[in-house]
């Protein structure tokens, strides 16, 4: 979360001191600074004299209306993100806070889970907007190609500094797709071993019969079909550095002859009886907890500890929300350049979905999907419509499950609203339904009164 929660200054506003107290109580005990006020008057005057990240506000209040200080927040500061929370909820209401600017839009009672939910992601939207707002949409190519201004990158950046000033071996944890190969790559390129190759090697994916062949290389006659002697990756990584790639999915057999490798320094081909000396540095990464494979006997203990001399964890897309802007904008560019598109860029609602999607396949499954937008859409903008639509439900799936259907859609039906600025024609188009089944749905006896919208 990016301002970090223990920095991010939160401005409660409410004339109930008992809604006041609650929250304050609530968001402190998660590391929180909480201000309050009772009225706009009070929270006007405060935002003009101390930075706020985030201000939560009621809607309805005697001297002034919520609706007054989301305008004022979403005109005068920049760096300031807005919530609403209100008794009197309606999609009326919904969809003008959201279309005024209030980033969330929470209905009383709710759980303090809804809250934090609500809280993290205004959170993450103003660390969105602040990235975007300094680096103007340009991604900053940080050290050997790796782009973050997460702080959890940051964490990441200083782990491989510190990794490339030594050659210890390195286990690099992380989901598939977090870019595994890319931090094992900026070790490498950082070290004093740079000039020597980096040899990746997919230990995944060569068969079990043929690895050690591969990585130790093999003499003439070993097995049927080595008409010749034949060096392995080891020999070809002289110098330089070997990624072991999903070393996870060794055999038992094979993790001996690595840790021999660790202890020794000492390779020995396939059929020779001699082994050789080798100077490569191992890099090894996994997408699978390996300390868990250890207590299940699936992975050697003893491999584990020489492999994890210095650990580098690299976090889900999921986790570094921040970053979203920066990489979409980066693979967008060079998709266009490489197939002499148009340069797209993202509107502010789809990058909003993007953000708010879980990316179970990460920085992988986001260069696929910006490529597939790249070619597939016409003119220089990337909208809502325009996204998969897997992605533009997510939010809908992701949601609480003790929900009644109505509740539901009257949901999706406001995030629709606010995301086409309550235009109900593509809103009806991204529904699925007509303009007139819309407005049904929008009529008191259906999900509510949708207020005059622009059609």
């Amino acid at each position: 979360m990016t301002p970090e929660k223990e920095r991010a200054r939160i401005l409660v506003v409410d004339d109930s001191e008992a809604t006041v107290e609650v929250l304050q109580r609530t968001l402190a005990g998660k590391g929180y600074q909480v201000v309050t006020a009772m009225n706009v008057a009070m929270a006007l005057t405060m935002l003009e004299n101390a930075e706020v990240d985030l201000v939560i506000t009621d809607f309805k209040m005697p001297r002034g209306s919520g609706m007054d200080l989301v305008r004022h927040v979403r005109e005068n500061l920049r760096d300031t993100e807005v919530m609403m929370i209100t008794g009197y909820p309606s999609i009326e209401g919904a969809v003008q806070a959201i279309k005024v600017g209030a980033e969330e839009y929470l209905a009383k009672p709710f759980t303090d889970e809804e809250l934090f939910a609500a809280v993290r992601r205004s959170l993450d939207k103003l660390q969105m907007n602040k990235s975007r707002a300094a680096h103007k949409m340009q991604t900053p190519a940080l050290p050997h190609g790796m782009i973050g201004q997460s702080g959890a990158m940051h964490r990441v950046f200083d782990a491989i500094e510190k990794a490339a000033s030594t050659s210890a071996t390195v286990l690099i944890a992380g989901e598939s797709g977090t870019g595994k190969e890319l931090a094992a790559r900026a070790v490498h390129y950082g070290s004093d071993r740079s000039q020597a190759p980096f040899v990746p090697v997919n230990c995944g994916g060569i068969p079990d019969g043929l690895l050690e062949s591969e990585l130790f290389g093999h003499v003439k006659g070993a097995f049927t079909g080595a008409t010749e002697s034949r060096a392995g990756f080891f020999h070809a990584a002289e110098g330089g550095s070997i990624f072991l790639d999903e070393v996870s999915e060794t055999s038992a057999s094979m993790q001996v002859k690595l840790l021999r490798v660790l202890q020794d320094k000492e390779v020995c081909m396939v059929g020779s009886t001699r082994s050789r000396k080798v100077d490569v540095r191992i890099l090894a990464a996994t997408n699978k907890d390996l300390l868990y494979l250890v207590k299940k006997g699936v992975f050697r203990k003893d491999l584990f500890y020489r492999l994890n001399v210095l650990a580098i964890t690299l976090p889900p897309l999921r986790e570094r929300g921040g970053d979203i802007p920066l990489l979409a904008a980066h693979f967008a560019n060079r998709f266009a350049k490489e197939f002499n598109r148009p340069r797209a860029r993202f509107s502010e609602q789809a990058m909003g979905v993007l953000g708010n999607y879980d990316w179970p396949g990460n920085v992988r499954e986001l260069e696929n999907v910006v490529q597939r937008l790249v070619l597939m859409t016409d003119g220089e903008t990337i909208d809502v419509p325009d996204l998969p639509r897997l992605m533009r439900f997510s939010a809908l799936r992701n949601a609480g499950l003790d929900r009644t259907l109505a509740e539901v859609e009257a949901e999706y039906i406001v995030s629709v609203l606010a995301s086409v600025g309550n235009n109900k024609t593509r809103a009806a188009e991204i529904l699925g339904i007509d303009r007139k089944t819309l407005r049904a749905k929008l009529n008191p006896g259906g999900v509510g009164n949708g207020g005059g919208s622009a059609d």
